[in-house]
């Protein structure tokens, strides 16, 4: 991918640019696999709004994905590279034998007209193959994984990000996510060869609020800005510091950099080196 950069006609082109989509190959969904997910503006079954900064944008119509690639052994036919508005990679169009038609996860390199093929026994170590862990070589850049074997992708699925194999031992695999994370995953668990294409999203600048607008964002009001009935970081004559111990959301929480993660939680087992190193105190 490669982004566009326009000429500075107005304010807002002067900051932004935009996705060129030299990859994509085909401009119209396939019916069969699109469906409209209902807006619910960051709202809970009880309309309270738990995640901030939601709604409105531009009405998307979602690609259904197959991430569990579940035609074990059948040779898949790569037939369009596509855009989807759902998520920040691009997807792929595949044609089985019997005429079924499919949207994967598409991984950087893979092109329009190659063959490609999921299993749970060895399988060539291709780019766009899928195939168990246990098979994939020390090094080999991953993506696509699954957390139990059969469940379907769970992990790494972002536009660029890719994992790392270290190696088998046991029942297990030593998996290095694009976290620094390194964790256990079972051997048999399946994953897709190849980094997740359309790796230069992050360098995309949104340039102005409206652009954030159609992509669902609503403005941010920092708490200093605010009043001290509305935000513990609100009131001061002018422009004060948050003046706490530490930063605080809304509702008195603690905020910026502090670990959610439950002490006990029982996949902590799994998890070899966390991604968060301890500092060592002077």
């Amino acid at each position: 991918m490669a982004v566009k950069i326009y000429k500075p006609t107005t304010p807002g082109r002067r900051k932004s640019s935009v996705d060129s989509f030299v990859e994509i190959t085909k401009k119209k969904p396939e019916k069969s696999l699109i469906f409209r997910k209902k807006q619910f503006a960051g709202r809970n079954n009880q309309g309270k709004i738990t995640v901030h900064h939601r709604g409105g944008g531009a009405r998307k119509l979602i690609r259904k994905v197959d991430f569990k690639r579940d035609r074990y052994d059948e040779i898949a036919k790569v037939v369009a590279i596509e855009y989807d508005p759902g998520r920040s990679a691009y997807i792929a169009l595949v044609h089985y034998p019997d005429g079924e038609k499919r949207y994967i996860l598409a991984v950087e390199g893979l092109q329009v007209g190659e063959n490609i093929v999921s299993s749970t026994n060895k399988v060539e170590i291709k780019t766009g193959n899928r195939l168990p862990i246990k098979y994939i070589p020390a090094g080999i850049p991953v993506c696509n994984l699954e957390f139990t074997p059969g469940k379907g992708g769970q992990l790494v699925k972002s536009a660029g990000n890719s994992a790392n194999v270290m190696g088998v031992e046991g029942e297990y695999a030593k998996v290095k996510l694009p976290s620094g994370e390194i964790r256990n995953f079972p051997k048999e668990a399946l994953v897709t060869v190849g980094r997740v294409s359309n790796q230069s999203y992050r360098n995309i600048r949104w340039g102005k609020a409206g652009r954030m607008r159609h992509r669902g964002i609503r403005p941010t009001v920092r708490g200093k800005a605010m009043n001290p009935v509305d935000h513990p970081h609100g009131g001061g004559e002018g422009a004060q510091p948050i003046g706490l111990k530490h930063p605080k959301t809304a509702s008195g929480k603690p905020a910026l950099g502090v670990r959610t993660r439950k002490a006990k939680k029982k996949s902590n087992v799994f998890i070899i080196k966390k991604r968060h190193a301890k500092k060592k105190r002077k």
